[in-house]
């Protein structure tokens, strides 16, 4: 009988207080289980797993926790998600995800999970590469012979028109470490006579920053001399 004399509009105004009620303690979830996330408080990300809480919720950025979890390196935290069923694939605001945030960071146990749990190897990020170009870029030789053998295309152009073969040259140092890259990408079948955007080749890069032994490798495998 009381709700019945209650006038319309207070009963709307009821209806909204609760929503906004109830938004607030979501978006207070969302940000314990983000925080739990970077921290690696498994502990706190069971518990609010267990209470319910998306395990992709986001946060302003359209992160995951599982992407924050990633950013961190938190490969425990990682793992509770990832086993939880957090999407490897999710993209944020600049189209990073776990996976390919992890294949550009090196976090090569974490990679390894997302691997195991359905990581797009065709993902690109917002400069249209896939996780090895970066990779090769910044010489993490591990990493990148991962994702080669995930499977993943080492002919891949970007929307610079490079692909890993040619960041690893362009973008790298000429040390052990990106010749190493290049010879793993050799013999993954990177194609050494792929150009860049103007035209210029891996090998033609590498005469002109006085990279000998990547010469070398890229001659060996068929690289055409000007």
């Amino acid at each position: 009988m009381l709700l019945k004399r209650i006038p319309a509009y207070v009963k709307l105004a009821i209806a909204l207080f609760t929503l906004i009620a109830m938004t607030a303690i979501g978006r207070e979830h969302d940000n314990q289980l983000h925080t739990a996330a970077k921290n690696g408080d498994v502990v706190s990300i069971r518990l609010l797993l267990d209470k319910g809480i998306n395990v992709d919720i986001r946060n302003m950025k359209d992160e995951t926790p599982l992407l924050i979890a990633t950013h961190n390196n938190q490969v425990e935290a990682a793992r509770l998600l990832i086993e939880a069923g957090a999407d490897v694939n999710a993209k944020d605001q600049i189209h990073d995800s776990p996976y390919l945030y992890a294949g550009a960071r090196g976090h090569n146990e974490i990679l390894r999970m997302t691997l195991a749990h359905g990581a797009d190897l065709k993902s690109i990020n917002r400069y249209g590469g896939t996780a090895l170009i970066p990779a090769a870029e910044r010489g993490l030789v591990d990493t990148v012979r991962i994702l080669i053998d995930a499977g993943v295309d080492v002919n891949h152009v970007n929307n610079l028109h490079w692909t890993a073969l040619l960041e690893a040259i362009i973008l790298g140092n000429g040390g052990p470490r990106h010749t190493e890259i290049v010879r793993l990408l050799v013999a993954a079948r990177a194609d050494v006579n792929l150009a860049d955007g103007s035209s210029v080749t891996p090998l033609q890069h590498a005469r002109q920053r006085g990279f000998k032994a990547i010469e070398e490798i890229l001659v060996q495998a068929g690289a055409r001399r000007p």
